[in-house]
């Protein structure tokens, strides 16, 4: 049986150990959350945090499940971790060990766009939130 980029995105959250009332909300309303510090909070709240994720799930036809915010010594980061468009690359797009876990994310520099792009981050579980860690 074929599951959906959503289901994909659920299971991962799950293995993840996100705050289940997060996870509920974007499976029964698409509502994704960003994370800072481990604290979840809506995109919406973030007109143009929302846009973005929109112009990346349209552009690549992908579908951002989480994000994470951090200020990084090249620049203020979100890192949108994505199910992509590819079925057979979805074993690959979390690997865990314990409570860190290295997800499949575009990752946009807001301060130089020019560095922004696809690759692995590494996130750390706490509390039902994650924070990027590396």
């Amino acid at each position: 049986m074929k599951i959906t980029k959503k289901e994909k995105a659920v299971e991962l959250l799950k293995k993840m150990d996100i705050y289940a009332p997060y996870i509920e909300g974007f499976e029964k309303q698409d509502k994704v959350c960003f994370y800072e510090q481990f604290g979840g909070f809506r995109v919406e709240q973030e007109p143009e945090i929302y846009a973005k994720m929109k112009e990346i799930e349209k552009e690549y036809k992908c579908l951002v499940y989480a994000i994470t915010h951090e200020y990084m010594e090249f620049g203020e980061c979100w890192s949108f971790l994505i199910v992509t468009n590819y079925p057979s690359e979805w074993k690959t797009l979390v690997r865990t060990n314990g409570s860190k876990h290295s997800a499949f994310a575009y990752v946009w520099n807001k301060d130089d766009d020019r560095c922004s792009e696809f690759g692995s981050v590494l996130v750390q579980s706490f509390g039902g939130g994650i924070k990027r860690i590396a």
